[in-house]
């Protein structure tokens, strides 16, 4: 039977980091099949991912557990019966919640090993009121509080007393007989997107509740929203300042850029105000950023006025 693992967590959180560490250190002689729900117009995530495992299946365009269902169900069929995988990680949109992924897959008899959100321990607070977090953290069983170097002992169990407490409320549960879906759960602290291997090893869901009757999960009634923007020619130093003063209801940045004082093109990633790059070893051919936050239509037409390099498309065609 084949083995998989779902990765959930909020936008940010450094999901594919550690999806791209624990394939390269942990599973180098196995063959791995990686599908992302890619949440944007264009697949940061995934094109990423595909310089480490050629075999990335991307699911687009909103969540799976909603509207992708049976997208993702014939897609996960598709990459089995072509690759023959051994281990099949599912990566959520940071805008999605896991359940109804785990659920498919099991439908479709695929073991599921465990499913991992990621937490990051230092911004935690900024999204905590968000029922996206809520929702990932119920329906997990491996709780991981990433960058916990970047905060204090007392900060670091204050975050698993606050999680503790999440996931007692929000735990995924059979209606029938109010029984939690997952017996146990584990928290597990690591930083720089490293998970050791006995995670994949030694931690199971281990017994399962009946699946026939399980809550439906209610998305919020204020979703996020994404858009994707170009970047014409322009400096590290302008793109910088661009990147780091968005306002607050843009939680997350993303994209892939050429600058004109660099010669390595680049991957930008903010997230709640922290900002890096990392050089990317692709081709592109032109430079984006994916936006993702609340009641982001108007900010993104007065960054269109603010900054002349940024170019908001005005639709978009799809073949």
């Amino acid at each position: 039977m084949i083995s998989s693992f779902v990765i959930t967590g909020f936008l940010g959180v450094g999901k594919t980091t550690m999806l791209t560490n624990s394939v390269k250190q942990h599973f180098p002689d196995k063959k791995i099949a990686i599908i992302v729900n890619e949440f944007g117009d264009i697949g940061v995530d995934s094109t990423i991912l595909k310089n480490v495992h050629s075999e990335v299946l991307e699911i687009s365009e909103g969540c799976i557990c909603c509207q992708l269902a049976e997208e993702f169900e014939s897609g996960v069929q598709e990459i089995i019966h072509k690759y023959e995988p051994e281990i099949l990680f599912v990566e959520t949109s940071g805008a999605s919640e896991p359940f109804p992924i785990y659920y498919s897959l099991n439908t479709l008899g695929i073991s599921v090993e465990g499913v991992i959100c990621v937490i990051d321990a230092k911004n935690y607070k900024s999204y905590s009121d968000e029922d996206i977090f809520k929702y990932q953290i119920g329906g997990s069983n491996i709780l991981v509080l990433n960058k916990s170097d970047l905060v204090s002992e007392n900060e670091i169990l204050q975050v698993e007393k606050d999680v503790a407490t999440i996931k007692e409320k929000f735990n995924i549960k059979n209606t029938m007989t109010g029984v939690p879906i997952f017996k146990n759960h584990y928290f597990v602290r690591t930083s720089h997107g490293e998970l050791g291997r006995e995670i994949f090893e030694d931690i199971s869901l281990g017994e399962i509740e009946n699946l026939d009757d399980v809550e439906k999960v209610v998305q919020s009634s204020n979703p996020l929203i994404s858009k994707t923007v170009y970047i014409k020619e322009t400096t590290f130093d302008t793109l910088d300042n661009f990147i780091t003063t968005l306002p607050e209801n843009i939680y997350r940045a993303k994209g892939i850029v050429k600058l004109s004082d660099i010669d390595d093109t680049m991957i930008a990633n903010s997230s709640f105000g922290d900002v890096h790059y990392d050089k990317y070893e692709g081709e592109i051919k032109s430079s984006f950023l994916v936006l993702i936050g609340k009641d982001i239509e108007e900010t993104i037409v007065e960054l269109e006025k603010k900054f002349d390099f940024v170019n908001v498309p005005k639709f978009t065609l799809k073949g």
